[in-house]
């Protein structure tokens, strides 16, 4: 039986969908490129498809902060866009995330300004399973030459 669903990246968040436990490992202030505390607290996320499965939502709450993700798949693009807010920065999205999947690693790509500076956001997903998955964040204060990872997130399915 063939699929109808093409073969352009559009299914590559699919394993995204659910809930999720999510263990955080992050930086106190990632917008401090001098910062070396880091810092690991527990969230729930839960993710579903919209727009025909061209996109989805997902949502993670913790103790002190709630936020929330919008991904678009551009078909004609071939890439993905993702858009991120938090109540601890009411009223910003930050600037979209672009990129895609290649042989089970999804890397995206932005250029924002936090604390200040001007930097290079990477986002990379990995281990992408039924059960679990990773995400990673990192900076770049040197136009892409080096980067420093400052959050991760390790993804356990709770359903």
């Amino acid at each position: 039986m063939t699929s109808t669903v093409p073969v352009d990246g559009r299914s590559d968040f699919d394993f995204i969908f659910g809930r999720w436990q999510v263990r955080n490992r992050k930086l106190a202030d990632v917008t401090d490129p001098a910062c070396t505390e880091w810092i690991e607290f527990d969230a729930t996320a839960a993710a579903e498809p919209i727009l025909g499965g061209l996109g989805h939502i997902d949502r993670i709450r913790t103790d002190t902060f709630e936020g929330f993700t919008l991904r678009q798949f551009d078909p004609e693009a071939g890439i993905w866009r993702i858009w991120w807010a938090a109540s601890t920065r009411p009223g910003r999205l930050d600037p979209p995330m672009e990129g895609a999947f290649s042989d089970g690693r999804g890397r995206f790509f932005c250029d924002d300004v936090l604390g200040g500076h001007a930097v290079k956001v990477r986002f990379e997903w990995t281990n992408a399973t039924t059960d679990t998955a990773r995400w990673e964040q990192a900076f770049s204060y040197d136009d892409g030459v080096t980067w420093r990872t400052n959050w991760t997130m390790d993804l356990t399915r709770t359903e």
